[in-house]
């Protein structure tokens, strides 16, 4: 038997939901592809990333074989670049192992790289109809209020309760409909901010509601402290070519290509980075062009301070291998981070 909440909230979703190309199809290959781009990101960013990945790899296998410079080329701009490589590192398996056909269990959906009980769930609910609760931070949202929850939702027993009260609110016999309804209710309806309460179809269900916590609920734990990070750009230019490297360790923008970079934990005077050792070794005959200093670039826990130097070589460089040159026009079509990506604008 049916909760009445899923009921109304089904009810409206019928009447009120957004044409969205993933919506009302049960290709679980676009499904999860429209999954991992709406991870962190909002509906209307992301369509369009979406509509470029489908039109270019219309199919799994396709992703699987594509080169990695080209599937952080096209996430450029999105961030949480892991989400590409565990994007195309699954598009891999699903291509290897499953025969290019997407794997039809739960278990066998969340064992794919990047894929956790939200995605595994959306995933095996909307493509396969599977009776798996979804909950994100639309669903929260609903359910902190409806039931005037005051436990942090990014608390470990937050996460718990939450997850069983949504397997309880499910509606077994419609789950893709079910877990559209809710997401959507939360985004277009139940706002974080300015909530449609005066004309909410489950009013009468909600205690938050009734209790004047509608602004209180959720509850989520203090964020993490931001870290600064100041990044140094040198652009090495000798002749019609720049110098790039690309950054291999476990960090931001893995595997994207950037400028030679000095990283320091405070502001540091340029007179003091053009004498730096690491840049010397490169190189000592150079002339300064320009000094930038880009405005700061805001990611989640970070906020990076980057300056951009750039140098006019008087000879090659020859004793770094992981530097390469290229020509600037190349620059635009190669995987590089947002930051630099503005810089060259």
């Amino acid at each position: 038997m049916s909760h009445p909440v899923s009921d109304k909230l089904i009810a409206w979703y019928q009447k009120h939901k957004r044409a969205l190309p993933w919506r009302d199809i049960n290709d679980p290959y676009k499904i999860w592809l429209s999954e991992i781009i709406l991870q962190q990101t909002q509906v209307a960013q992301g369509l369009s990333y979406y509509q470029k990945f489908i039109e270019i790899f219309p199919n799994v296998n396709l992703l699987a074989k594509a080169k990695e410079d080209k599937v952080l080329q096209l996430w450029q701009g999105l961030g949480y670049y892991s989400r590409a490589r565990n994007l195309h590192a699954a598009a891999k398996t699903v291509s290897k192992e499953y025969k290019g056909q997407f794997p039809k269990t739960y278990d066998d959906i969340k064992n794919l790289k990047g894929v956790g009980d939200y995605t595994a769930a959306a995933i095996a609910s909307f493509a396969y109809n599977l009776p798996y609760a979804v909950v994100d931070g639309n669903v929260y949202r609903v359910y902190a209020r409806v039931f005037d929850i005051a436990i942090p939702i990014n608390s470990t027993e937050g996460k718990k309760q939450f997850q069983l009260l949504a397997n309880e609110l499910l509606n077994a016999k419609k789950p893709a409909l079910h877990n559209s309804a809710v997401m959507e209710f939360g985004a277009l309806h139940c706002k974080p901010q300015n909530p449609k309460c005066e004309t909410c179809p489950i009013q009468e269900h909600c205690l938050a509601f009734k209790n004047d916590t509608i602004s209180l609920r959720p509850v989520k734990q203090k964020k993490i402290k931001i870290k600064h990070r100041y990044l140094h750009y040198f652009v090495l230019n000798y002749k019609n070519k720049v110098y790039v490297q690309k950054r291999t360790q476990k960090d931001i923008w893995q595997n994207l290509y950037e400028f030679f970079l000095i990283e320091t934990q405070a502001p540091t005077p340029s007179n003091l980075l053009l004498e730096h050792t690491a840049l010397l070794q490169l190189t000592s005959q150079f002339k300064v062009q320009s000094i930038q200093v880009a405005a700061k670039h805001v990611l989640s826990h970070q906020h990076l301070h980057a300056t951009f130097y750039e140098l006019n070589l008087d000879n090659p460089i020859k004793n770094n291998t992981a530097l390469k040159a290229v020509n600037r026009s190349e620059l635009i079509n190669m995987a590089i981070p947002q930051l630099i990506k503005k810089y060259l604008k």
